[in-house]
């Protein structure tokens, strides 16, 4: 695919010479560099954090209210 892109003329200029160095294409070179960066976003989102339940057997503690949200508050913050 044919497309234009504006490059940073001091980019530009190491693609270019980079290329000569290589024997690549400047097409090529930025082809490559393209591929590589995407494949190590790829790689960086399939590493992000995932989220591990862990279950635990609870119990019921006397004098709780489950049907009293302020007093359940109030107890899970230590007030009572």
């Amino acid at each position: 695919m044919r497309t234009t892109l504006d490059l940073d003329d001091k980019l530009m200029r190491s693609v270019k010479r980079h290329a000569a160095e290589t024997g690549q294409t400047v097409t090529r070179v930025i082809e490559s560099a393209l591929r590589e960066a995407l494949a190590r976003e790829r790689e960086r989102r399939k590493r992000s954090f995932k989220l591990e339940w862990v279950t635990v057997r609870g119990r019921l503690v006397p004098g709780v209210d489950l049907t009293d949200r302020d007093s359940l508050y109030e107890r899970m913050e230590g007030r009572s």
